[in-house]
């Protein structure tokens, strides 16, 4: 096959080897394996996993935490979240999941009765289903913004926005197939209408810089265990300002509340929350031993730095995508495709699953999302395991 010719070239080689020699290493993971499947859940590094087990070991002498260990890792874990994104730390909170922060948004943006909530085709259901309680409740309307081979998501959603919409609730990429949206355009046309912004950055954030300064958006809520390399349970959430001053939480921890670090003054009720964000932290944040995972990966991200991450993945989906297009593949190409995922479209769901399975069976770890196959890299992908992947091409 024509492809396997462009696997010999060694400007992709050289990327690739170069970037990775001493990057698998630092992760957990078996020689027979092939993983590309992050999208789904992140590879493990080595150091988060020695960081859960200390933290379990810490976690088996609780008389040797003391108060102030309730609040300065999760401090310490916000730190690193909000210089891997520079963002201001006071605008994070932690969150155990996507639905929670979303139901925060959905809980503190007014919407009206008539007025629209744009969405987009296919969206991760975690981003869907509170906006669909919320027009029910207030009779307000769904909008799905459609995209079409001549349509790109991001004209589809732009398109979607008017004076009658009041949220644009979307995904910085696709979760299927990682078509990005470019936000930036769509913050503009949300000023223009004076509608809220509300992004689910799950399948990006950590691979795909998100400009928050530019974008401003009202809300961006993440999951820690697929790109951002965490532990699984534990999020975050960023808020704009206006947000921070007068957003409501959805629970009303103790640990949220100012002053909360003296434990012996608890009896003594106070309205005013901590500063910023840590109003919407979710009770029982401290988690002893998710937090030092996820900031152990944090850490790691923060060394490379995203430009290195960007950089890396890029080189690995620009060759797997060559060999698909080669092999006679439908991927997404141009400026509708992402550097962190690649998508092989099958004619069916049952085709897709088929070669799915013969992937697995050579030790080839990828997903099957509706009629497509997502492959999904990482910082431990290195050149041997784009060759197995993209040999196994030819056999369709």
């Amino acid at each position: 096959m024509h492809f396997a010719l462009r696997l010999s070239q060694p400007l992709y080689i050289g990327r690739i080897s170069v970037l990775s020699s001493t990057m698998k290493q630092l992760f957990e993971l078996k020689p027979q394996i092939a993983y590309f499947n992050s999208a789904n859940i992140g590879p493990r590094l080595q150091s988060v996993s020695e960081a859960g087990q200390q933290a379990i070991k810490r976690f088996s002498s609780p008389w040797e935490i003391s108060p102030e260990d309730w609040f300065s890792e999760p401090e310490a874990l916000r730190s690193e979240f909000a210089r891997f994104n520079e963002i201001d730390v006071n605008s994070v909170a932690l969150i155990p999941s996507v639905s929670y922060g979303i139901a925060i948004a959905a809980r503190n943006i007014e919407i009206s009765a008539g007025m629209e909530i744009v969405v987009v085709k296919e969206q991760y259901p975690s981003n869907i289903y509170a906006w669909r309680r919320v027009a029910e409740n207030v009779g307000a309307k769904i909008k799905t913004a459609r995209r079409s081979r001549d349509i790109s998501l991001s004209e589809a959603v732009i398109s979607s926005i008017n004076s009658n919409t009041q949220v644009v609730a979307i995904p910085h990429c696709h979760w299927t197939d990682g078509e990005p949206i470019n936000l930036v355009d769509v913050s503009i046309a949300c000023k223009n209408y004076g509608a809220a912004l509300v992004i689910d950055a799950s399948q990006s954030l950590g691979v795909r810089p998100l400009n928050f300064g530019k974008i401003r958006p009202d809300f961006v809520v993440t999951v820690g265990y697929k790109w951002l390399l965490g532990a699984y349970g534990l999020g975050y959430l960023y808020c704009d300002e206006k947000w921070q001053r007068n957003g409501v939480p959805l629970e009303e921890s103790w640990l949220n509340r100012a002053g909360s670090e003296d434990f012996s003054n608890l009896v003594n009720y106070v309205d005013e929350y901590r500063l910023g964000a840590r109003r919407f932290d979710f009770g029982e944040f401290p988690q002893f031993i998710s937090v030092p995972m996820s900031l152990a990966a944090l850490k790691q991200l923060n060394k490379w730095g995203q430009q290195l991450i960007v950089d890396h993945l890029s080189a690995v989906t620009d060759e797997i995508r060559s060999a698909a297009n080669d092999a006679g593949f439908n991927v997404l190409s141009g400026s509708r495709c992402s550097a962190h995922i690649v998508s092989l479209l099958f004619p069916s769901q049952k085709d897709a699953k088929s070669f799915n399975e013969k992937l697995k069976s050579a030790g080839i770890i990828t997903s099957v999302r509706g009629q497509s196959i997502r492959i999904s890299p990482h910082m431990h992908t290195d050149q041997s395991d784009v060759s197995r992947l993209c040999e196994q091409f030819s056999s369709v």
